[in-house]
């Protein structure tokens, strides 16, 4: 009998539940100032980008017959070199992810707080008991985050479809009419972290048994999965805030207020606000879980620490409390951090350095007999101008030129 090579349907839905996390939040408000129409356009040529270094990256893993981590093929492909780069990027990405769902979970926590019990609750010490709590369970280790995950995925899939479910009688179709794609470019370095998966692609490639037609058909599902998910989100708040106002798409960005807020905030009903703060609150802590293992391990594959039922406490402080530190002292950090994250460390990581992994392992190292992605030179040469722009438009950003 054959052996088993791993679900397809599974991977599908790894890939889209990695997607789908507390990036959704942001997504909607910096989408929104350009309009409905110019942001799916946004999310299509986003998903395209981000699909296509997914599928380089299959192209380098398949170099090797057995599982390897971004920093081996980087290493391989680039030396030294790719092997400091992807060192320095996958730490800033990650610590620069969980800034943004520690700030974010703590603006969550006072706005729960005053709006259920009328009581004054400082956003620092949510962020504070957020992470002493679930950073307890990163050291626990990862059979109990897995098992904890499995209920928090339902649970955020349970509040997204009931908020779809009520919300939809509150969409006003004129507000979807509005368009200035002049802004578009602001929501960029954004939708790259929305569409952030790669790092998974050494793992799903082992999980398939390095079926590389199957990978590559997993991570087209996965991603397309994630891309009509955030549509439908977009219809949703798109459709009910407005870009002016107290609540507004443009007082939401001031005041590092995520979609469900501004939605709960519009609407009024209990079971709306009820719902959209449980999306929230699933999302932001899926994420964090997510990421912050993630995080554990590279630091103890990095530090070659060896793997015991419980995590490294020193490398759970490591991961935890720099993050922790930057969103107690600088609180109002959601949007920036997950602008950073994605138009600097993602861009680069999973942007650049596949073009420069794939482009020396084809045209200058011996051949090997794998799966190589379509379109040649042209492509990858697109592929690095496109990465380019995106970091232009957040480099320009940090500066203070104003993107319009």
């Amino acid at each position: 009998m054959a052996e088993k090579q791993g679900s397809v349907v599974g991977g599908i839905l790894l890939i889209a539940g990695s997607c789908i996390g507390a990036g959704m939040l942001a997504l909607p408000i910096l989408t929104g100032l350009c309009g409905f129409f110019p942001s799916i356009a946004l999310f299509l040529c986003a998903w395209a980008f981000m699909t296509a270094t997914a599928l380089l990256l299959v192209e380098a893993n398949g170099w090797f017959p057995k599982q390897v981590n971004l920093l081996t093929m980087a290493e391989h492909a680039l030396g030294s070199f790719g092997k400091v780069l992807c060192w320095v990027t996958y730490l800033f990405l990650f610590y620069a992810l969980l800034v943004a769902y520690i700030s974010g979970i703590g603006g969550l926590s006072s706005t729960f707080m005053q709006g259920s019990f009328h009581v004054g609750f400082p956003a620092w010490a949510g962020s504070l008991l957020f992470v002493l709590l679930f950073g307890w369970m990163i050291y626990l280790g990862t059979r109990r985050v897995d098992l904890f995950n499995r209920a928090l995925m339902v649970g955020k899939i349970g509040f997204f479809v009931l908020l779809i479910a009520v919300g939809i009688f509150y969409i006003q179709p004129t507000l979807l009419l509005r368009s200035a794609p002049l802004y578009a470019g602001a929501a960029l370095p954004l939708l790259v972290i929305a569409f952030g998966f790669h790092n998974m692609i050494p793992s799903l490639t082992a999980y398939l048994k390095g079926d590389l037609k199957r990978v590559r058909f997993t991570i087209l599902g996965g991603s397309l999965m994630a891309l009509v998910i955030y549509i439908i989100w977009e219809i949703l708040v798109l459709g009910i805030v407005p870009l002016h106002g107290t609540h507004g798409l443009l007082t939401s960005l001031t005041q590092d207020r995520e979609a469900s807020q501004a939605i709960a905030a519009i609407v009024g009903s209990p079971s709306i606000r009820l719902f959209s703060q449980g999306l929230a609150f699933f999302a932001l802590l899926t994420s964090f879980l997510a990421q912050s293992l993630s995080l554990v391990h590279f630091l103890a594959d990095g530090f070659k620490v060896s793997y015991k039922k419980q995590e490294n406490l020193l490398l759970c402080m490591l991961a935890l409390l720099p993050p922790l530190i930057l969103s107690l002292i600088y609180p109002q950090l959601f949007f920036k951090a997950l602008n950073f994250a994605g138009g600097i460390c993602a861009v680069i990581l999973f942007g650049l350095l596949p073009v420069f992994m794939v482009w020396r392992g084809r045209y200058f190292l011996p051949p090997r007999p794998t799966y190589q992605m379509k379109g040649g030179k042209p492509a990858l040469v697109l592929i690095f101008a496109f990465a380019l722009f995106i970091l232009f438009v957040q480099v320009s950003s940090m500066l203070g030129f104003s993107w319009k």
